[in-house]
């Protein structure tokens, strides 16, 4: 537990989640030399605009690009000194023009709304549009797959009816030559089949029994495959946060997980799979390798609470794991969107961990009644959604962080949170409050890609 100086009078201290944990359970972390650079450069941050409103606009904003440095002194490089310091700003330039192209990249393709469009930004109109399916081929959705950070999944790529009203495409010139599938693709106003990509990277957000409502507070006992994404996150042995799969080597948490010293991957041993606690000191769990915090997470107001943690070996998926979707930009939901919850958190205040996993459905709260006076006075900010009921019964506790909150949307489970902060647990007026997924799309797939 800890207090928030923010909160409204009578709210009290918020659960940060970190599950029910002996006074051992952080290891002293070895000292370490401080960066010198910052690992994510400012234009990596998603805009914090909430795309779990009933509509969401298409960005048409372009990146800035950065002109090539001059030479040192501004004349040619002759003397040893001078082509010594042309050779490290031709260096800078190389790597900056890198750095340029993967910003372009991730800022230029997209996958659109529940049937998972292909989209691709138009520098001619400045705008986003499907990529026609004339002449196009399984090997270029495989490129484009990976270029988006699945490396090594591909699922499908088919030819469906355009749903988002575009009356413009992208297009395959198949006359390019050997050139990279974005060099290929050409803004037109006719695409002959009629027909736009639908790209599926991975077989996701499929679970055993759909629309089961399977105890978090209020809720009840899971089945095996009801919810094949979560995961159990522990340190030595105990349980402290959940996550959700992504891919068989990504898995998403909270950001307040993994704040110092438990920023530091060796600690961490994922469960994946399994129902009971007890089971899983029999097992071996899968090691993290990397461990990677949202760089605009605030402590203090769980602001942009999300982490990623890549494992150092994959998952191998079965009816009992499976990934869930990411949300895509364009997912429509309602303001009162049926959503699940689920993990081996508390199951009353103040409580232990659970043993067993558990469920329960709670739907989404309209963020402006949910940051008036009486509920959390003006604490939810973009990055975050609530979900539960304002009369308290069934909530998120602590040991649920990170986890994740998911929605059925054209049969397919979407994660669009991961449990976040809460005022105690159940209370009323005082629902759970999870990371807003859906503003952390494009941060997570350059996550993958950088360090796949």
């Amino acid at each position: 537990m800890a207090l928030n100086s923010g909160l409204p009078p009578g709210v009290g201290p918020y659960y940060e989640n970190h599950g029910y944990q002996p006074e051992s359970l952080y290891p002293p972390q070895p000292a370490v030399a401080a960066r010198a650079f910052s690992v994510y450069p400012a234009h990596y941050y998603p805009p914090a605009v909430p795309h779990y409103t009933p509509r969401v606009l298409t960005s048409t904003s372009t990146p800035a690009i950065r002109t090539q440095p001059k030479s040192p002194s501004g004349t040619p490089c002759t003397s040893k000194t001078k082509k010594a310091l042309c050779i490290s700003a031709a260096l800078v330039t190389v790597l900056a023009g890198a750095v340029v192209a993967a910003v372009l990249l991730w800022k230029f393709i997209r996958l659109y709304g529940p049937n998972f469009i292909l989209q691709v930004y138009s520098f001619q109109r400045k705008s986003w549009h499907p990529v026609c399916l004339d002449d196009w081929t399984e090997s270029y959705g495989r490129a484009a797959c990976q270029d988006m950070g699945y490396r090594n999944s591909f699922y499908s790529s088919q030819g469906i009816a355009d749903d988002s009203g575009a009356t413009s495409f992208m297009k395959l010139n198949i006359s390019a030559g050997h050139t990279d599938l974005y060099k290929k693709l050409y803004h037109s106003d006719v695409c002959s089949s009629k027909n736009v990509v639908s790209l599926r990277c991975i077989e996701c957000g499929v679970n055993r029994r759909m629309g089961r409502q399977s105890r978090i507070v209020g809720g009840t006992s899971a089945a095996p495959g009801d919810w094949p994404w979560q995961v159990s996150l522990q340190v030595q042995g105990v349980h402290v946060c959940g996550g959700s799969i992504i891919t068989p080597e990504w898995i998403v948490t909270a950001a307040h997980c993994v704040e110092e010293p438990l920023n530091n991957p060796r600690y961490w041993t994922a469960f994946a799979g399994i129902l009971r606690q007890y089971l899983m000191t029999y097992e071996h769990g899968y090691r993290v390798e990397k461990v990677i915090s949202h760089p605009n997470y605030d402590s203090k107001t769980k602001n942009n609470d999300i982490a990623l943690m890549k494992l150092q070996t994959p998952l191998t998926f079965n009816d009992k794991v499976k990934p869930v979707c990411l949300p895509n930009p364009g997912l429509r939901l309602e303001p009162k969107q049926p959503c699940w919850i689920s993990g081996w958190g508390a199951t009353y205040e103040k409580g232990k961990t659970s043993d067993e996993l558990n469920a329960v459905m709670v739907p989404l709260i309209d963020p402006v009644q949910c940051n008036s006076r009486y509920v959390y006075n003006n604490l939810i900010t973009p990055t975050m959604i609530c979900a539960g009921y304002l009369q308290g019964t069934m909530d998120s506790c602590q040991g649920d962080s990170g986890g994740p909150l998911v929605t059925l949307k054209s049969s397919v489970w979407w994660l669009i949170g991961d449990t976040s902060w809460g005022s105690g647990c159940a209370k009323a007026n005082r629902p759970g409050v999870y990371g807003n997924v859906t503003v952390f799309t494009d941060w997570i797939h350059r996550q993958m890609r950088a360090n796949s």
